[in-house]
């Protein structure tokens, strides 16, 4: 058991981890070197190759002849004379994988495709320069070798090619032997590591242990002892700690009795009111935030009758009604004071023996919670008005048709072209709801792309230009359409964002008027402002222009098809880009609206719109 313990302590842990943190080194150095050696030896082998050919005359000698086969003699006296003195197999293959020439003269006018590498001959009659790395059978032996292959003619003329093949034995018996001698270095590194770390670990041992023994002295009540600090690095740290927490140990009492002016701190600072009432109906604590809430003074909170402070505020909250509430468990309620609405939880609270000794209440602030609930219901009042209008009208048209009461067929085209904008109006406004369902969810999938502004905008001013035409609008971009305005965007959306700006500016501009249309860098931002001399909107309707279905002339948006939803959806379309959007107008004056999208930070590709 004991030597169990020996070797698999943090001793031999720590030798094990050094021993290991080598091996693995050392293996990844060397298979690296290997491979890098390897790799050497093959590259210097392939560019003496190809610098003794195409630095020759020899390559191009074949060149003369238009039949290889018809001058073999030829070419094999000139392949003999060259190849002296050379370690290299030359082999010369014409167009019908027939060895015509070699310096091994055994394997002239012999199949090349049985002998040679007939894979990257192919590549060479294809007009490459091709090598392949192979085994070639010699006297019982797999020798390995580089063959490299070079055409012979122009690319749509290849008479043949010229073969060369090395015997790469020696490469590989280096490396072999590199092989040995890093192992052998690799083992003696290891048994110098294994030596060292065993050192280094039991300078590291030692003290632990050191502390472990008089810690369990500590441990059985003997708090006299104190491990002496040696060194000043982490070992020395754990024994000052060691010391430091035998001091603290004598202060533990005191430190307990702090405790009560903890938990007073917390409950003076908490953002949420705590009263807390005993049994006979006094008031025996309350922290500021309660007193805040409920309007009492510091001295009237001593001993106070509870129901003396909350009969002002809610009848249904007095002492004996709470106490019945949560007679089974904790109960809550709401009531409003001062304009300001809040939300009650109560319950008893027991002693260290479970006996009651009063009950503790917990206010919170609920008013913004309130305003939205009250928001969110007016929103669904506002869903149902907008679509209940439409419904009607396509309910009494349907209705009209059905019973035959029109003969006229140019009047029920009449009608039936009523139901037909008043569904699209109901088409629009579901597809408004449902963008900002997915957009107030997080749902909308943005494809955010480096694009140009400027282009965007042209292509907007292109859509709206008709409808500006028919009230004879001029749309005045300013913006010089030659440069570019980069920003990350989902072109869509900012496309959407844009197409409503205009289409309100021409909506609300009267006849003749006009809209001015810019596009500049400020700073690391992108501005897009678009400015009309339209009707305005009033001061006072300026901060609820981008609340949902909030409308400055609602009989006349709708006579104009909106919604009330577009620029509420423009608002968090943009926000979703990290920018804003900021509207200034001054009834019949006209209207500004400024969007705000940070330029790009990364460089794009050239010509992205």
């Amino acid at each position: 058991m004991i030597g169990k313990k020996r070797w698999s302590g943090i001793r031999w842990k720590i030798v094990f981890i050094y021993f290991l943190l080598v091996f693995i080194a050392t293996t990844i150095i060397g298979v690296f070197i290997m491979s890098q050696l390897e790799a050497y030896y093959k590259n210097s082998i392939r560019n003496n190759m190809s610098d003794l050919v195409l630095e020759s005359t020899l390559l191009s000698s074949f060149t003369e002849y238009d039949d290889l086969m018809s001058y073999q003699e030829r070419i094999q006296s000139n392949v003999v004379n060259w190849s002296k003195g050379i370690q290299q197999e030359i082999f010369v293959v014409d167009d019908d994988f027939t060895i015509i020439a070699s310096n091994n003269e055994k394997l002239v006018l012999k199949s090349a495709v049985k002998l040679l590498d007939h894979s990257i001959i192919l590549s060479g009659f294809n007009g490459e320069i091709a090598e392949a790395d192979g085994i070639v059978q010699q006297q019982n032996k797999d020798l390995p070798v580089k063959n490299m292959v070079f055409p012979i003619g122009e690319k749509d003329d290849i008479k043949g090619v010229l073969y060369l093949r090395e015997d790469m034995t020696s490469v590989y018996d280096t490396i072999d032997q590199s092989k040995i001698i890093f192992v052998r270095a690799m083992v003696i590194a290891l048994i110098i590591t294994v030596v060292l770390g065993f050192f280094i670990a039991r300078s590291i041992t030692v003290p632990i242990n050191d502390v472990t023994e008089k810690a369990e002295k500590m441990a059985r009540g003997d708090f006299s002892q104190e491990v002496s600090v040696k060194s000043d690095d982490e070992i020395g740290r754990l024994a000052e700690m060691f010391n430091l927490l035998r001091k603290q140990l004598n202060q533990t009492l005191s430190e307990i009795s702090n405790e009560k002016s903890k938990l007073e701190t917390i409950l003076q600072y908490m953002a949420d009111g705590l009263i807390a009432i005993d049994l006979s109906g006094h008031i025996i604590h309350a922290n500021p935030a309660a007193m805040e809430m409920l309007n009492i003074a510091e001295e009237d909170k001593v001993n106070k009758h509870y129901d003396d402070t909350i009969r002002d505020y809610n009848e249904n909250l007095t002492f004996d009604k709470l106490r019945d509430n949560c007679k089974d468990g904790g109960a809550a309620d709401i009531f409003t004071y001062s304009g300001s609405i809040f939300a009650v939880r109560y319950d008893r609270f027991k002693d260290e023996n479970a006996q009651d000794v009063g009950i503790i209440m917990i206010l919170q602030d609920i008013t913004e919670r309130q305003k939205l609930e009250n928001m969110q219901m007016d929103f669904v009042a506002n869903v149902s008005h907008e679509l209940k209008t439409p419904l009607t009208t396509i309910k009494s048209y349907t209705e009209t048709l059905i019973c035959g009461q029109v003969d006229d067929k140019e009047t029920s085209n009449q009608f039936l072209q009523i139901i037909d904008v008043e569904a699209d109006r109901m088409n629009r406004l579901v597809k408004d709801l449902l963008q900002l369902s997915r957009l107030d969810y997080k749902q909308e999938n943005w494809n955010k792309k480096e694009s140009n502004l400027i282009s965007l905008l042209k292509s907007v001013v292109a859509k709206v230009e008709m409808t500006a035409k028919q009230k004879n609008q001029h749309l005045n971009c300013i913006f010089d359409d030659s440069k570019k305005v980069m920003s990350m965007i989902d072109r869509d959306g900012i496309e959407q964002v844009l197409m409503n700006i205009l289409t309100n500016a021409i909506k609300y501009t009267q006849e003749g008027g006009r809209i001015d249309i810019d596009a500049l860098h400020a700073g690391k931002n992108a501005l897009i402002i678009v400015t009309d001399n339209g009707i305005g909107i009033p001061e006072k309707e300026l901060s609820r222009v981008f609340e949902r279905f909030f409308r400055v002339d609602k009989a006349r948006s709708r006579a104009m098809g909106g919604t009330g939803l577009g620029l509420a959806i423009s608002k968090q379309i943009v926000e979703e880009h990290n920018g804003s959007i900021e509207l200034d107008s001054k009834e019949g004056r006209g209207t500004r609206v400024t969007i705000s999208l940070p330029l790009s930070h990364i460089r794009g590709k050239r010509n992205i719109e």
